[in-house]
């Protein structure tokens, strides 16, 4: 998202808010108190649930539930921790408490952390009653983290069981050695968490949030949590549709002793076994499906997968799922067309940055975090462009479950200083691109990778085609978008690489053809702004696209646009677009909703029959 406009100050009268029919809730938003009585500064209809008590209880990875989803057996370490922040990253003191509090696993900036401000170096700590039937049988214990931001050392009882570098990405530690024979377990996690003070991953964060900048989002973030497991066990297994629609390879990733292991996997659908396949833990299976269901937005059929690995007299059991679909770029009319499952799609899509007001990058609550998906779902749009940011794993159940593809963005470098990269850097980058596409390749909602916006972070025109190239050899069952917005900002220049070819076009939207060997597409465009008195950002001044003066302006504005690719997307061969945005973030209040997601700001009906109509168009050759 480009930020190329004169910012101003938000300009709000209560004519507006009449204008809206929305007077009760826009003359003052209530701001009820978090868990500990501090004051949101702007509250979600979730911000008041949270507590200790219920910090996001769901169980956080849908994909490999251990023995299954409905029935997990694992212990939630959300809650209060202990914490301090520190000035430095010596070596945490152990078998000390610390002075204050944090609720994890919500960003310390965040009101609902309870800490509200920025550290650089933090520590956490937890004592942990470890059950027995987590230990009897010959049981490890395996501590995870979806994610901590920037980089997490783990001590157990004083030794240290992990170190992590990359503050969107999933980590585990077996603590079976380090835990004590009795008693509670010593949990400390020290986290150096430099924001863009460094050249690491960090999207949108930033330590003066401005313009389309925001709060930086430190610490523990996603679920914490352990489980027993075998001594060998599954890491992870990726279902991968073959291209025959007929058939899923299924590559597992196994822990532990994997020379004599076997993997035994079937398939369930609507709770009727349709497939089964055996063979080595250590290599693909291909799992046959009897009578394919085919995954679309419109019909998001989900298989369910029960596997077992075996050695010896040791078994891990877990449940998984995937949905059967294909993405390809293919001629259609002459034209490089986005097919999915080989039929020709528009992915009409929405810039979404995954913020919240009162946890930052943390949903509130797993039905917050549900809401943006079905809301996007309700607009009539088939498809997310998740904005330089990794989710946790219950935002891609979300999407796999409700139907809607994803573009995944990869959280950008810090901008405004390619040139100063350090080949340290690169690798740092190149190596965080990898962990992320290894974690989320088994998501079936994920069509197509972005490693590259506007030039963000990117040293070269040919660093595009580089990622480009390493993700495709990665994952080379999705599409591979080089750099959205080839027309700005930093770097501009074409790769002339990947499989797609995008401009960005504020209000647009911009009409780029395909070319010789890519599909085309406007990977941003609209930004018509609307402020909703009582429902902004404090303190922020806004950042506008294009302002309009109240509901029915905006419903307008957004029709028109939108069926300007209708109209004239579909003659030149466009294969997709993403409107600026779901909601609106801090400064931007260019959003379908507000901020705060209590007020939605234009005619929902009208907003989908617009929707249904481009989708329609697009699906025609």
């Amino acid at each position: 998202m480009k930020n190329t406009m004169k910012r101003k100050g938000v300009s709000t009268c209560v004519g507006l808010a009449l204008a809206m029919g929305l007077t009760s809730m826009a003359m003052a938003a209530d701001k009820p108190a978090v868990w500990n009585g501090m004051t949101p500064p702007l509250a979600t209809p979730w911000t008041a649930e949270v507590s200790p008590d219920n910090a996001l209880p769901e169980y956080p990875r849908p994909q490999l539930a251990r023995p299954s989803l409905e029935h997990p057996q694992w212990l939630n370490l959300n809650g209060l921790w202990e914490f301090s922040a520190t000035t430095s990253d010596a070596k945490p003191v152990f078998g000390q408490a610390l002075k204050d509090k944090v609720l994890v696993p919500y960003p310390i900036e965040s009101v609902l952390s309870g800490v509200q401000k920025h550290a650089d170096f933090m520590v956490y700590r937890k004592m942990v009653d470890v059950p027995a039937a987590f230990t009897a049988n010959g049981q490890h214990v395996q501590l995870n983290f979806g994610a901590v931001a920037q980089e997490a050392t783990v001590y157990v009882n004083g030794k240290q069981v992990a170190k992590h570098k990359g503050g969107y990405t999933s980590f585990s530690a077996d603590i079976t050695s380090a835990l004590r024979p009795g008693g509670p377990q010593e949990i400390v996690v020290a986290v150096h968490a430099p924001v863009d003070s460094e050249n690491v991953m960090v999207g949108k964060q930033r330590l003066k949030p401005e313009g389309i900048f925001y709060t930086a989002a430190s610490g523990i973030w996603q679920t914490v949590w352990i489980e027993p497991v075998a001594a060998t066990r599954l890491a992870q297994l990726t279902f991968t549709p073959a291209t025959g629609l007929d058939a899923f390879t299924v590559t597992p990733r196994v822990q532990g002793d994997a020379a004599k292991a076997m993997l035994h996997v079937t398939a369930f659908a609507d709770g009727k076994p349709v497939g089964e396949a055996n063979g080595p833990a250590g290599k693909p299976l291909k799992l046959a499906i009897d009578k394919p269901h085919l995954w679309t937005p419109d019909d998001p059929f989900l298989y369910t997968f029960k596997a077992t690995l075996s050695n010896g007299s040791q078994h891990d059991e877990v449940t998984s799922y995937a949905g059967m679909r294909t993405i390809a770029i293919q001629k259609v009319g002459g034209r490089n067309r986005i097919v999915l499952n080989g039929k020709p799609t528009f992915l009409l899509a929405t810039l979404d940055q995954g913020y919240w007001p009162d946890g930052l990058h943390t949903a509130p609550t797993d039905a917050a975090l549900k809401f943006d998906v079905q809301k996007t779902k309700d607009f009539g749009f088939n498809t997310i462009r998740k904005h330089i940011k990794v989710e946790p794993a219950r935002w891609y159940y979300w999407t796999d479950r409700l139907g809607l593809m994803v573009w995944q963005d990869m959280p950008s470098l810090p901008n405004g200083h390619n040139e100063k990269l350090t080949d340290a850097d690169k690798a740092g980058f190149r190596a965080d691109v990898t962990s992320i596409v290894e974690q989320l390749k088994g998501e079936t909602s994920i069509v197509g990778w972005i490693p590259f916006n506007e030039g963000w972070g990117q040293w070269s025109i040919p660093a595009a085609a580089e990622l480009a190239a390493q993700i495709k050899k990665l994952d080379p069952s999705r599409i591979v978008n080089a750099r959205s917005g080839l027309n700005c900002c930093d770097t501009k220049g074409d790769p002339k690489a990947g499989d797609v070819y995008d401009v960005h076009d504020y209000q647009g939207p911009g009409l780029p053809k395909p070319d010789a060997t890519r599909a085309s597409m406007d990977g941003e465009h609209g930004g018509l702004t609307l402020g909703v008195p009582g429902h902004l950002w404090p303190n922020t001044a806004i950042n506008p696209y294009g302002e309009v003066k109240d509901s029915q302006a905006l419903t307008d504005g957004y029709v028109a646009n939108t069926a300007v690719l209708r109209d004239k997307g579909m003659v030149v061969g466009m294969s997709g677009s993403v409107y600026t945005q779901i909601t609106d973030v801090e400064g931007e209040h260019n959003g379908l909703y507000t901020y705060d997601r209590k007020v939605e700001k234009l005619d929902e009906a009208k907003v989908r029959a617009i929707n249904e109509a481009v989708i329609q168009a697009g699906a025609r050759p």
